[in-house]
């Protein structure tokens, strides 16, 4: 008897998968946040520079009182390239000549100006502070903002690389569960942290933690789930990432400071630690790892939460049966290196690396830059998750009825048309380039559910895991986000 048949009689879909669901999803959520947090806590305000005459009560005294801010602003601040004004330069002296309606762009163009010496003013009209406000990331210092980005990707990176061989030696919730601790403590941290390197070190930690989280819980829900059920069991993964995003509106829409953000999406990672204790380890990977009696156990408490009778099957003789199938040697080549040993694995290695590639490319580069695609972050960032949900309700469907092969090939087609469309759309109407963004977004919800389902299931239990490694998706978005 396999491992499959044992997972039928204690119950592959049941009240206990259920509970499971539950208690994995809600996280998801929250990882979801993580990913998506520097769109609101790191956004880029528009600012001037800090020049007296507005700026200093004292300076201000001595002003005529006739003149109004504006015309303060013109004589101290130059037109910037949008004709608004320049973010980065102040005039080194009043420019008075300014205020006579005859005056010319000459009169300006030419006059000596300088960098924001003194600092920056900073509007607040929509965050009240963001990481950019706090350390000045602008100007000169305006390549800190994606460098603290591309940290956080490298971090999920690194974590992938780890926890995937991690997970595959001492269990899935082990790792699982010591993620959920790692993410509430750095995440709390970069709350308080007074310094930007220490900010970006909490932010690399919380990342690694997030990349356990995502791989842990994928395969604990693969795993103790029946193969007619799996797919099910995967779009509702998915479908955490898509109310993740919109739990990422609200909560940024509420909480306009990026400490209080910051803390809000990491604090509840504390009772996802303590709660973890009572999920049930993987039984095909305890067998898997000849692990026996705490399979047993396992298994045990499955069929009591799903009310089944098993206790005739589950006899050791039938555990050793399914834990010599499941292992077979299989502990041994538990590396990267059998993924690209045997032709077929590594053909399907090889064509799942590319199409995470194209899915992370994609999705990292517009959804970690929503100030780009319009003004209205919160609703943007809202309307991702709202397209989210359909599309891959929808992909459930057409996974079970055309495959997994053409879903994965359509799914991947429509974003790609879209953004296509998006670059001869003129930047003026900004509408239609943010809908196009939005469509091809949600459309990348298909290609995520799709992926997560295939590539899972064209690798053997004890690889699961291993195989994620070669499939983290940020790697690319550390280039772009870096200009490379």
């Amino acid at each position: 008897m396999g491992f499959p048949e044992l997972l039928d009689q204690v119950g592959g879909l049941g009240k206990f998968q259920f509970l499971q669901a539950v208690a994995l999803v809600v996280p998801i959520m929250c990882v979801t946040t993580q990913n998506m947090l520097e769109n609101f806590s790191a956004a880029v305000p528009s600012h001037r520079c800090w020049v007296p005459l507005l700026d200093n009560s004292t300076t201000q005294a001595s002003v005529p009182g006739t003149l109004d801010p504006k015309a303060l602003l013109a004589v101290s601040i130059p037109v910037g390239p949008n004709q608004q004004p320049h973010p980065c330069r102040r005039f080194r002296q009043p420019q008075w000549q300014l205020l006579d309606p005859n005056a010319t762009a000459t009169n300006w163009s030419e006059a000596a100006t300088e960098p924001c010496v003194d600092g920056w003013v900073y509007d607040h009209s929509t965050f009240t502070a963001t990481v950019v406000t706090k350390w000045d990331l602008v100007c000169d210092s305006q390549a800190l903002k994606p460098m603290a980005q591309s940290i956080f990707l490298a971090g999920i990176l690194v974590g992938a690389a780890v926890c995937g061989h991690t997970s595959d030696r001492f269990g899935r919730r082990v790792v699982l569960s010591w993620s959920y601790l790692q993410i509430a403590v750095s995440g709390t941290a970069a709350a308080f942290t007074p310094t930007f390197p220490l900010y970006c070190l909490f932010r690399f930690l919380s990342a690694f933690a997030v990349a356990g989280v995502m791989m842990s819980t994928t395969s604990l829900l693969m795993e103790w789930t029946s193969a007619q059920a799996r797919l099910l069991m995967m779009t509702l993964n998915s479908l955490g990432f898509s109310f993740g995003q919109i739990l990422m509106a609200v909560m940024g829409y509420g909480l306009r400071h990026w400490a209080l953000l910051q803390l809000a999406v990491s604090a509840p990672f504390f009772l996802c630690f303590v709660y973890s204790w009572w999920l049930p380890e993987s039984a095909r990977w305890l067998l898997s790892m000849g692990k026996l009696g705490l399979g047993l156990q396992e298994l045990q408490k499955v069929a009591s939460i799903n009310r089944k009778t098993a206790g005739d099957t589950l006899t050791r003789e039938a555990l050793l049966s399914a834990m010599q199938e499941e292992s077979g040697g299989a502990q041994a080549s538990a590396s990267l290196g059998a993924l690209l040993h045997a032709p077929s694995l590594r053909l399907r290695t090889w064509i799942s690396m590319l199409c995470w590639f194209a899915f992370g490319f994609t999705f990292y580069g517009l959804a970690l830059d929503l100030q780009a695609m319009g003004s209205n972050i919160f609703l943007l960032q809202g309307l991702i998750g709202v397209v989210d949900i359909p599309t891959k309700m929808g992909t459930n469907l057409l996974l079970g009825r055309l495959g997994r092969r053409p879903s994965q090939a359509g799914s991947l087609v429509l974003p790609g048309l879209c953004i296509l469309a998006n670059t001869v759309v003129p930047h003026d109407m900004g509408s239609l380039r943010s809908a196009l963004a939005v469509l091809g977004l949600g459309s990348l919800g298909a290609a995520f559910t799709c992926l997560t389902v295939y590539s899972s299931e064209l690798f053997p239990t004890v690889l699961r895991a291993v195989k994620k490694v070669t499939h983290s998706t940020p790697a690319p978005c550390i280039l772009m986000s870096t200009g490379l």
